[in-house]
C-alpha cells in the first residue's frame, strides 16, 4: 500500500519559516515527480510546487516564487518544502502528491495533509 506522510506543519508568525517533509513508502517511486498542493478554508486546492524525479526540474506557483524552495532526497524517498517569509495568506492544509508528470497534472497518490497557520 502506497503512503505519503507529511510532517512539519504548525503555527508560525508572519515572516517566519517552516519546513515540510513528505516521506513515501510502499512501492518503488522511480520516475515519480513529487510536490505540494494546498487548500485554504473555502477555497479550491491549488498547486504550490513540484520537483522531477531527478531533481533538476522544479515548478512553483507565482504566489510562492522566491519564498519557497522544494528539494528531494531519493535515497529517503522524501520531498521537502522550505517555506520562508511566510504570510497569513499561506495559511492552508498542505498536501503532498506524487505523479509521473513533473507538473503534477493528475497525481496518482496523495498524503493526508498537514496544517500550516501563519498569524499576522
Amino acid at each position: 500500500q502506497v503512503q505519503l506522510v507529511e510532517s512539519g506543519g504548525g503555527l508560525v508568525q508572519a515572516g517566519g519559516s517552516l519546513r515540510l517533509s513528505c516521506a513515501a513508502s510502499g512501492r518503488t517511486f522511480s520516475r515519480y515527480a513529487m510536490g505540494w498542493f494546498r487548500q485554504a478554508p473555502g477555497k479550491e486546492r491549488e498547486f504550490v510546487s513540484s520537483i522531477s524525479w531527478s531533481g533538476d526540474i522544479t515548478y512553483y506557483a507565482d504566489s510562492v516564487k522566491g519564498r519557497f524552495t522544494i528539494s528531494r532526497d531519493n535515497a529517503k524517498i522524501t520531498v521537502y518544502l522550505q517555506m520562508n517569509s511566510l504570510k497569513p495568506e499561506d495559511t492552508a492544509v498542505y498536501y503532498c502528491a506524487a505523479d509521473l508528470n513533473p507538473r503534477l497534472r493528475t497525481p496518482d497518490y496523495w498524503g493526508q495533509g498537514t496544517q500550516v497557520t501563519v498569524s499576522s
